[in-house]
Parts: C-alpha cells; structure tokens; sequence
C-alpha cells in the first residue's frame, strides 16, 4: 500500500510548459485514472513518478518519501507501456522473471512470484511461448505480469490498451478492475479514452495542458462537472453545449431556450451571454417531457439499441440519444432537472441534477 503526493510540480521541454504547478493527493490502494487530450502532460506525470523524466521544480512524495533524486530502481513503482516492451528473443516466463533476475532474487522466489503472476492472470499455459506466439491481448497481461512480479507499490499504465481492438480493450478493462480488486495496490492509468477513465476509476484527474480541470469520482465527474470543458470531455456523444446570447435572458431566472421559456430556480442571471449544457442521452421523444421542441433531423445514426440522431434547430447543432424501442418523430423533449448552465468564461454556475 502507498500513496502518492504532487506538490508544485513543473515540468518543461525547452520552452514548452508541459506541466505547471500540478498538485495533486494520491490515496492508499486508490485506482486513480489520469485523462484528457494528446499533449496535455498526462504521460510526462507518469514518467516523472517512474523517475524516466527529472522535475524542474517541485516535489513528489511515495508514502511520505521524497523520490525526486531516487533512483527509478528504488522506487517501488512498475510501468506497464502502450507498446508492451517483451524482449522478443526470451519467452513469457524469461520475461516475466528477468526483472527479478536482475535484482538476483533467488531462482525459488522467481519460480514463486511468475507463477503466483501467471495465475492471477490466467496464462500458466503460455509460459514457454514466444511474444511473437502470442495475441495483442496476451502480450499485455504479460507485461502486467511482469510488473506483478516486481510486487510493486504503484502500478504505473500508460495507455496499455490503446493497441487492441475494440472488444478486447473492453475485455482487458475488465481484467485490469479485476487484478487491482485482488492485488489492492495503488495504480495509476493514463489514457485518453474516457470510457476506460469511467470504467476503471476510483477518482478521475481530468487534465488540459498540464492543469488539473477537475478531480473526482466517474460520477461526480459526470454529474457536475466544472466547466464546459470536462462537461464535452466525459461523455458519448459529447454534451451539447449551446450558446445562449443576452436577447434569449427573459428575467433573472428564466431564459428562452430552444422555442420554450425554461424557468433555471436560484440563479440570478444578468444579460450576458451564456451556455446552457444538455446532454444526448437527457433528451426524450416520450410524451412525458417537461419541454418539446421541434428540430430539423439531419442525421440519425442506429447503434442497435440506441439512436444518435443529429439535429438542427434555429442556429443550434444538437445530437439526441435515443433508445431504439422508439421512433424519432419530429419532436424532442427535455427537463429543465437535466440543464447545466455556464458562464461566459466556460466556468458552471448552476447544474439542475
């Protein structure tokens, strides 16, 4: 068990700031998932952990230790990488030992360790194999369980499933809840991809060009999110976030949106521009909706047990997720409960949950 603390990190690569002022607490056996778009310093925090990359400033602490100077093999962290890293001339047991080789355990230990390894992960039958023999997702539980032998105490993923295809991704996300459910070590996950940061997630970190825009568990991420940024980050389709101008402000609490006058309860609005967030699945053909509106359908996407339809209606671009026991006919419904609104800075004022 372990946890981790960030305190004032800085990172940059000449004069591109990765990394600026990053604090962040990483609890005790805790699954925290770092997320947010290519480039926004998700993989550097990783590395910097690792001690693969120096910190220009600032401090991290492993249960209370500073590492900044620790050397990599004293850390008690082991990385798991996109590109799964085997040594192709060795098979799975020799690569999963090696490390421990390396470290001149004694050859009972190894033995020992592999095979506890090989059985949480269910592959003691491909242990005289070859990576080459081996399936996209086989090759990644090799490399989880060449990190499981070290015993570290943070597991380190940098987007480990990003090179599987779809149904096996869905497969290992799976696996991996499973293995830190049994394991209870810490980890922590890079990806870009928010259904693994939902899925896997104890607290999700949601990054944008090396800041923290909000830290919270899949649902309160998803609940109340804190801009319109992580509101579009996490979710699919991606919220809808609709511009509402001065002239749709009919009072300090009500405001004309998409033909209906929507009464918004303890907000005092002024007459500014804002943005009202509603997202695809909140919108309903049902007939019990506390608002309609009629839009132009353009599109309609049949995912098989659900509709995204993509609609038009005055200068707005909305899209609707439908259950497909429906039909889409020409009106949409929605509940003032399900609106979040914004300030003009992107910054959420009011969420009606």
């Amino acid at each position: 068990m372990a946890n981790i603390k960030f305190s004032n990190v800085h990172k940059s690569f000449g004069s591109n700031k990765i990394i600026t002022d990053f604090n962040l607490q990483g609890n005790e056996d805790e699954f925290l998932v770092l997320v947010g778009p290519s480039g926004c310093g998700k993989s550097t925090l990783l590395r910097m952990i690792a001690g693969l990359e120096k910190i220009d400033e600032g401090n991290i602490y492993i249960n209370d230790q500073l590492v900044n100077t620790l050397h990599p093999s004293k850390r008690q962290t082991a990385m798991v990488f996109q590109s799964y890293a085997l040594y192709p001339h060795m098979n799975v047991y020799e690569n999963m030992s090696f490390g421990l080789k390396i470290e001149k355990k004694s050859k009972e230990e190894i033995e020992t360790k592999v095979m506890q390894a090989a059985k949480i992960l269910k592959i003691e039958e491909l242990l005289e194999r070859k990576p080459k023999q081996l399936s996209g997702g086989q090759r990644q539980r090799v490399a989880i369980g060449r990190a499981i032998t070290r015993n570290p105490k943070i597991f380190l993923f940098d987007e480990p499933l990003s090179n599987l295809d779809a149904a096996l991704r869905a497969e290992m996300r799976v696996e991996i809840s499973k293995l830190h459910k049994q394991i209870k070590t810490n980890m922590i996950y890079v990806t870009h991809d928010q259904v693994e940061a939902m899925t896997l997630a104890d607290r999700i970190v949601i990054l944008n060009h090396g800041n923290i825009e909000q830290v919270g568990t899949p649902e309160e991420i998803y609940n109340n999110p804190s801009n319109v940024f992580v509101a579009q980050f996490i979710g699919t389709p991606k919220m809808n976030i609709l511009k509402i101008m001065s002239e749709d402000i009919l009072s300090s609490n009500q405001i004309n949106f998409l033909g209906n006058s929507v009464l918004l309860p303890n907000v005092k609005l002024e007459k500014n521009n804002y943005f009202i967030g509603i997202r695809p699945e909140h919108f309903s053909v049902a007939n019990d909706s506390e608002f309609k509106f009629s839009p132009q359908i353009d599109l309609i996407e049949n995912l098989g047990n659900e509709k995204i339809a993509y609609l038009k209606m005055d200068k707005h671009e909305i899209s609707a997720k439908i259950s497909s026991q429906y039909t889409i006919k020409n009106t949409i419904g929605f509940n003032s409960k399900d609106i979040f609104l914004f300030d003009e800075g992107g910054i959420r004022i009011k969420s009606h949950q």
